[in-house]
């Protein structure tokens, strides 16, 4: 959520920002609103020093011995319209967080103009397409032809945008999760947890998935609880309504989560393999940070997920996101995307991004710069470190020979009790 006063008092400059992103706001609202709010706290002021004033009178006649009489009374009116008044201020200050919470972030000035993922920026590219001497399968193909992937049975089961993993599938994706983890929490110094798959609104609402992706989230019938889309919902509510003492940023936190998802908008090709599933595994990094260092934070988190593709020898690029393509919360994004040679094209496989305080507002999480030192909000960071599905997909895809079989990366080979190759059971 963005600083109410910071709107007031820039609401040019945040309109434009919102342009950027391709979206027009009228805070006329938002302006009348809080117009009003500070009006009735003007006038909450002036009745409560009128109260004070009618509270001494009271005071000083009963030091003399007097019986106070009309100054009780005018006390009595003024305190009942400083409670109407408190009302009114509390309902002005909900509608207008209730405006707010439906305001994207603003972009970080870095952030490239543009108006489709057509204009996101390529900044790095790392490794090399691998080479065939033959027409490499997409995965899908691949997988079920190894008889590790199984789409009809899912749909029997659950319906379509699902899969089951078999035997060395399942085995693979153990193996990058607990790969993922091990790098992560013993070479990048981030702490595990492993949090609830199923968050309350509240949470859903600290991140930014609520109201805005209602939608586009699972949520159980009776108890209102939430179907996690991401780890970056419940971590990043570890310390929501917390102020973190000074001295114990930054915080980073490593969590492996099935995460769930509509993906109602998803048709075409997305809906063939592994690329959009209702359900799927991921590896999660989220940094708590100070703002003054949240940049190169943001540099560092990247860099740490960019070591798992690296360590699998799976060539990437990495992109930062233009205005019109960055999430709902972040203000800054970087892309990494995996090469897919079946299709000839890269595909997202994580995304790291910088909330700035957007999501702390939110969630009312705050730090103190210094012991005994007022409370300021942190700024929040996180990115997939990586989409266990989709690093399963690249590497059937960049790691498959001629006869069907496909090559296991050497790094996760200790993970897979020595196995070097998966060949058709």
């Amino acid at each position: 959520m963005l600083d109410p006063r910071f709107v007031r008092e820039n609401i040019e400059l945040v309109t434009r920002k919102l342009a950027e992103r391709g979206m027009e706001f009228d805070f006329a609202e938002f302006l009348h609103l809080e117009g009003e709010r500070r009006r009735l706290l003007s006038e909450g002021e002036r009745l409560k020093h009128q109260r004070n004033l009618f509270s001494e009178r009271v005071a000083e006649r009963k030091r003399r011995g007097e019986k106070p009489g009309a100054e009780v009374t005018q006390m009595r009116e003024v305190s009942a319209w400083i409670k109407k008044l408190d009302e009114e201020i509390k309902s002005h200050e909900e509608r207008l967080r209730g405006i707010l919470l439906t305001v994207p972030n603003i972009p970080h000035p870095s952030v490239p103009l543009g108006s489709s993922a057509s204009d996101n920026v390529e900044i790095r590219c790392w490794g090399n397409p691998p080479q065939f001497n033959f027409s490499p399968k997409p995965h899908w193909e691949a997988g079920e032809a190894l008889g590790i992937l199984d789409f009809e049975r899912a749909a029997r089961i659950a319906g379509a945008r699902f899969a089951v993993l078999v035997g060395a599938g399942a085995l693979l994706e153990r193996a990058l999760i607990n790969f993922m983890l091990d790098l992560h929490t013993k070479e990048h110094g981030y702490r595990e947890v492993l949090t609830p798959f199923l968050v309350n609104a509240e949470s859903m609402l600290g991140t930014g998935q609520l109201p805005k992706f209602e939608d586009e989230l699972f949520k159980t019938a009776d108890d209102g609880l939430y179907l996690i889309p991401t780890a970056e919902v419940p971590v990043t509510n570890l310390h929501r309504e917390e102020i973190l003492e000074a001295g114990t940023l930054p915080l980073s936190y490593v969590a492996y989560s099935p995460c769930f998802r509509k993906e109602a908008g998803s048709y075409g090709k997305d809906v063939r393999g592994l690329v959009r599933q209702h359900q799927f595994n991921k590896v999660e990094l989220m940094k708590f940070v100070e703002p003054e260092s949240s940049y190169d934070d943001l540099e560092k988190l990247t860099a740490h997920a960019e070591e798992v593709l690296r360590r699998l020898g799976l060539h990437y690029r990495v992109v930062v996101l233009c205005t019109g393509d960055l999430g709902f919360s972040a203000a800054k994004t970087y892309d990494l995307e995996v090469w897919l040679p079946s299709q000839g094209l890269y595909r997202e496989i994580s995304s790291c991004s910088n909330f700035e305080d957007f999501q702390a507002r939110r969630a009312r999480i705050k730090y103190r710069p210094a012991p005994k030192a007022k409370p300021e909000y942190v700024h929040t960071l996180n990115g997939s470190g990586l989409a266990v599905g989709r690093t399963l997909m690249a590497i059937l895809e960049c790691y498959q020979e001629a006869d069907g079989s496909v090559i296991i990366p050497e790094a996760l080979r200790p993970y897979m009790g020595g196995m070097e190759r998966i060949t058709k059971a």
